[in-house]
């Protein structure tokens, strides 16, 4: 120890040195943790902030997926009820403007329609389908609007005849306490009043078929035509 003593006896000047180098080392090393603990904060909100938006993001595709839903039930209601068809036929009737932009925004967003709220990632694809999503209610909402107005008065008074026929003739057609016979014949009956009239979707024909599944093969009834006349 005494020639530890013996330098720092010779050299005590160093000491004032050595000690704000040290100082210095130890500012250094504060800063410099503070500024690693600035950035773990900053990288923190960031990433809290991201998830946020993300969440934020998937909410609003879920609530569009909710509303294109509810527009598809509508357009239902129509396709799977022959009756509602023929009351408003404008809603399947192609040469009108209106029901062709509204099949195509329907298909547009069908098209867009992610399986699940997650497979939207990007700000650019959530904006393509939050359009397509407001454009098919639009159509849905304007050409309805229009069908529910005009109703059949687009026919002529012998065509709306043949309209009110078809109708009289599905309620018999989808009637339980008609025989077998008289059934098949209504169905048979109406679609021919309504040919060259409604173009009814397949869906509609197969829904209509579904509900009197089963009559429709029964042995024809010779007089049931002069029943239903």
């Amino acid at each position: 120890m005494e020639p530890l003593f013996d330098f720092l006896g010779s050299y005590w000047w160093l000491i004032f040195p050595l000690g704000g180098m040290a100082g210095g080392w130890a500012r250094s090393w504060s800063k410099a943790s503070e500024e690693r603990h600035r950035r773990k904060v900053e990288l923190y909100k960031l990433k809290n902030q991201l998830a946020v938006h993300e969440q934020a993001n998937q909410a609003e595709v879920v609530s569009l997926m909710a509303t294109h839903d509810a527009v598809n039930h509508k357009w239902l209601d129509y396709e799977l009820d022959v009756g509602k068809l023929i009351d408003y036929p404008l809603m399947t009737d192609v040469r009108e403007p209106l029901t062709v932009a509204f099949l195509r925004a329907k298909k547009e967003a069908d098209g867009l329609r992610p399986a699940t709220p997650q497979d939207i990632t990007t700000p650019a694809r959530l904006a393509e389908y939050r359009a397509a999503v407001h454009s098919f209610e639009l159509a849905f909402d304007v050409a309805e609007r229009e069908a529910r107005r005009i109703k059949d008065s687009n026919f002529t008074g012998p065509e709306r005849q043949r309209l009110a026929t078809a109708r009289k003739l599905l309620r018999i057609a989808e009637d339980s306490a008609a025989t077998p016979a008289e059934r098949q014949t209504a169905y048979k009956r109406a679609r021919k009043e309504l040919d060259g009239l409604i173009v009814l979707p397949e869906a509609t024909v197969a829904a209509l078929e579904g509900r009197i599944a089963g009559m429709l093969g029964a042995r024809q009834d010779p007089d049931t035509d002069a029943r239903i006349a």
